[in-house]
């Protein structure tokens, strides 16, 4: 199984100095570009025995030059990430031939914001975030249809509150690369690294 990159190229002009300026360019490009959940990114952690583990969790927005993404806090990803903040993003736009790995540190944001949020999501998401306690053990499919037919008629009518566990994150970039597929794998690979005094953008082989 081989295939060959030939969409496009990726040179110091068109990166810029500015990461999330591109990663904004780019994420507009695969959604003009039909990609499948164009928002959908890898989200790796580690918990404290060193462990790592990868999901896939959707992002909810760019807000102040930050990553946002919802959970639950209980769930493996929130214990990880209260032991360990570092974490590893990674979007894969295939019908671009590109993707974008993102390193830095998560954070909860405001109860406030997660309320907000939670405002808007559609009602059975709403439901599903009361019936799931996010990784762990359920009898059965049935138990969980179960809870969610009964919270559904439970609170029929009703505005429903945002669980007490159930929150976004954001994550600050330290680290942002940008990677193109290009013909005989000589891909083009252009990495910004956060210092004090701003980006420092480098070309790595790749």
């Amino acid at each position: 199984m081989r295939k060959l990159y030939t969409r496009s190229i990726l040179s110091e002009e068109t990166a810029g100095f500015d990461p999330l300026k591109l990663f904004s360019l780019w994420f507009s490009e695969a959604k003009e570009e039909g990609e499948a959940e164009p928002n959908a990114m890898s989200l790796a952690t580690v918990n404290k025995a060193g462990q790592p583990s990868v999901r896939i969790v959707l992002l909810k927005g760019l807000i102040r030059d930050e990553f946002q993404f919802f959970t639950n806090y209980d769930s493996d990803k929130g214990q990880d990430i209260a032991e360990n903040n570092q974490v590893a993003l990674n979007f894969f736009w295939p019908k671009l031939e590109r993707q974008i790995r993102i390193e830095g540190r998560a954070n909860r944001i405001s109860k406030e914001e997660s309320e907000t949020y939670f405002a808007v999501r559609p009602r059975e998401s709403q439901i599903g975030a009361l019936t799931s306690n996010q990784s762990s053990v359920v009898p059965s499919r049935e138990f969980l249809e179960e809870k969610f037919a009964s919270l559904t008629k439970e609170w029929e009518g009703k505005e429903i509150p945002k669980p007490e566990n159930w929150g976004g994150y954001s994550v600050s970039p330290t680290k942002i690369e940008f990677w193109q597929g290009r013909v005989g794998r000589l891909h083009d690979r252009i990495s910004f690294e956060r210092l004090e005094s701003g980006w420092k953008r480098s070309r790595l082989s790749p």
